[in-house]
């Protein structure tokens, strides 16, 4: 199969073989139909998790939202699809504006189409959701009151996760930060152009209007003790992220003008920094660093600055920019460095590519050896590096090939750590705070940890932690035992609340204690366990592993799905000659019907997405669809078991892995 010209090439091997090369001696077709009766398994209906989701630390029910935009899953009468799929998303992520901007979408990564062509554009349809449900003004509602008040300490990502779900939950929330404004990292540690503010407040915004209680400018340790809050709530949850840049570990890097990237971006963010200088070395590898770099490009530098408006004072805070002077601001000659190769570096790869085309140099396999500083100024003038070799699967360092590259900014973005002052006794001797799995603090009943402060990670990461800290504290409230978490932690398709949402949850199961016996080929071997399952107590031989299993592509008949072009976002990222000043957004999103075609690319892995083979392709009839009046999302055909032949078929062409040859042992 050929891509349209000028388009790369659909994978090779991708289409589903029963048979290898060289079977194909059949005999009679007739014979080959009804040798399966000598089969023992007859089909059954297995849900698993697709890798989409299974790879989203957040825990979307990314299928789920992908299937309600095509039309497959059908929203409740009254509700829009829009708005049905931002539920869907928002049961796992209140953010979807958000992570459908600055997420690096692991779950594109693990996507199954990527055995076809190309990973189904999620994120571009993340968006196009959040932002269709800023536009028409959905709110999140709040659960019946339970009387149990939570204190958060920290209002980014994480502890607004919290936040939300704990909300949902009937528990009150209160959210302590230090800065103006809520929103941590997303906020001061993203570039508005980026995630533009309107995007992200409207989702802050959002949340809070759940009725959670925010007092900003309060810094729990110093302006209000830790001690106070856990003797005045049920609960407490410290979300406070990691603001402390770690500095180059390298002789001479406290010169004053060696700063952090956290800093750095909070100083842009706020408003403060308005130009850098006119040679920026930074040192990373990571989102944030492409970052620094993205932003020192579109600020440029202003010759002969005065002394007090050099960066690095205003960074600190010691000063501000006089914002008449940067009309004569120039571009930035900015260099990112990595002790990893550039390929293997942790940034996005599309932001590094974005990063380059705006005149950003970058240089992997460089390390940082030595800050050299300027005698008489004592500021730092280059950073010393050495070329390192990764060939032998660790870091060795290149005799001779140490080089100085000259500077009048060095930015470290290497690392973050917690500022835990005035809560010293939570420091596990990292900067971070120490939790068990639930999120609890080890011998410290009732104060909870997630997010960065944990461990430092994506965004995503830290949304899902949070809305696992809040079950955890919604049992510790309900004075619950911490349940075991799941294999596959995700919010994942539930076929029985699908069943009660469309009024055909399945009636009170009888047992034979209560009816007398039942004979065995009644009830073990008869329709009234298997099959139709008379009496409507029973799912139709639907078996739900999604907490356990991930759905591969070897299960999957690849071969129903043709090449179909990725449809993707329009980037109006600025060149080189046209980057300084430029702030404004970068991608514009999808519209209605880039869409709907976009999730169409969706293969549903793991859950039918009605395509109806089975129904065509069975010799016997026995695969039916279920009646409409019946039926629903995972609930669309069902197996007539007195006219199945155990052939298989069935299970050979479901694209989308959901059939299982089962029931066997008879």
């Amino acid at each position: 199969m050929s891509a349209p010209a000028g388009k790369p090439e659909a994978k090779s091997g991708h289409t589903f073989r029963k048979f290898k090369d060289g079977d194909h001696e059949w005999g009679s077709l007739q014979e080959q139909i009804f040798a399966g009766d000598e089969s023992d398994k007859c089909p059954t209906y297995v849900h698993k998790t697709p890798p989409c989701q299974a790879s989203c630390p957040s825990g979307e029910d990314i299928r789920g939202w992908l299937n309600i935009v095509r039309g497959v899953e059908k929203p409740p009468k009254g509700t829009s699809p829009q708005e049905y799929a931002f539920r869907r998303s928002t049961a796992a992520n209140p953010f979807p504006s958000m992570m459908g901007r600055v997420c690096p979408a692991p779950c594109q990564t693990g996507c199954n189409r990527n055995a076809v062509e190309d990973y189904v554009g999620i994120n571009a349809v993340e968006q196009y959701i959040g932002d269709y449900a800023l536009e028409q003004g959905y709110s999140f509602q709040a659960g019946a009151d339970t009387g149990k008040r939570v204190a958060i300490v920290g209002g980014g990502p994480a502890g607004l996760s919290a936040a939300y779900q704990l909300r949902r939950k009937g528990h009150a929330v209160t959210v302590f930060d230090d800065h103006d404004e809520l929103g941590g990292m997303a906020k001061y540690g993203v570039p508005g152009y980026r995630l533009p503010r309107k995007h992200l407040d409207g989702e802050i915004n959002r949340i809070i209007a759940m009725g959670v209680e925010v007092r900003t400018n309060t810094r729990v340790g110093t302006d209000i003790a830790l001690k106070d809050l856990e003797s005045g709530f049920d609960a407490v949850l410290i979300a406070m992220g990691c603001k402390a840049g770690l500095a180059l570990p390298v002789p001479g890097a406290n010169a004053p003008n060696c700063i952090s990237g956290v800093a750095f971006l909070e100083a842009f963010n706020q408003g403060r920094l308005k130009t850098v200088a006119g040679r920026v070395v930074v040192v990373g590898g990571g989102d944030t660093s492409v970052d620094v770099v993205s932003v020192a490009r579109r600020l440029g530098y202003v010759e002969n600055i005065k002394e007090t408006e050099r960066p690095e004072f205003v960074v600190m805070g010691h000063t501000a920019h006089d914002v008449s002077a940067m009309a004569a601001r120039q571009g930035a000659d900015v260099l990112l460095i990595s002790m990893q190769p550039i390929e293997k570096m942790n940034a996005a790869k599309h932001e590094i590519e974005d990063a380059q085309r705006e005149g950003v140099k970058i240089r992997g396999s460089l390390l940082a050896s030595k800050v050299l500083v300027d005698e008489k100024s004592g500021r730092a003038k280059a950073l010393r590096v050495v070329e390192v070799d990764w060939s032998g699967g660790k870091m060795v360092q290149k005799p001779g090939t140490e080089m100085d590259l000259e500077a009048d900014l060095i930015v470290s973005a290497i690392g973050q750590a917690g500022d835990l002052r005035g809560m010293e006794e939570l420091d596990n001797g990292k900067g971070l705070i120490a939790a068990d799995k639930f999120y609890q603090l080890p011998k410290r009943p009732g104060v909870f940890a997630c997010g960065d402060i944990i461990r430092p990670h994506l965004l995503t990461t830290v949304i899902g932690q949070g809305s696992i800290a809040a079950d955890s504290i919604d049992r510790y409230l309900e004075k619950k035992e911490m349940a075991k978490r799941p294999k596959v932690d995700v919010h994942h398709f539930n076929l029985l609340d699908k069943l009660r949402e469309v009024n055909l949850e399945p009636a009170p199961f009888e047992s034979s204690e209560a009816n007398g016996p039942r004979p065995i080929d009644q009830g073990l071997r008869g329709t009234s366990l298997r099959g139709k399952a008379v009496g409507g107590f029973a799912i139709h031989n639907y078996e739900d592993r999604g907490a356990s299993e991930v759905c591969k592509s070897d299960e999957l008949f690849l071969g129903h799905f043709p090449y179909q072009e990725r449809i993707q976002r329009a980037d109006t990222g600025p060149s080189a000659e046209e980057v300084l000043g430029h702030f404004a957004e970068r991608m514009v999103g999808l519209t209605d019907k880039q869409a709907v075609d976009e999730a169409k690319r969706c293969m549903s892995c793991g859950m039918c997405f009605e395509c109806d083979n089975c129904v065509i392709y069975c010799p016997q009839t026995a695969v039916k669809r279920t009646p409409k009046s019946e039926a629903t999302m995972g609930r669309y055909v069902y197996t007539d078991y007195d006219l199945c032949i155990g052939c298989h078929i069935c299970a050979d062409v479901c694209p989308t892995g959901y059939i299982k040859m089962g029931m066997g042992d008879h």
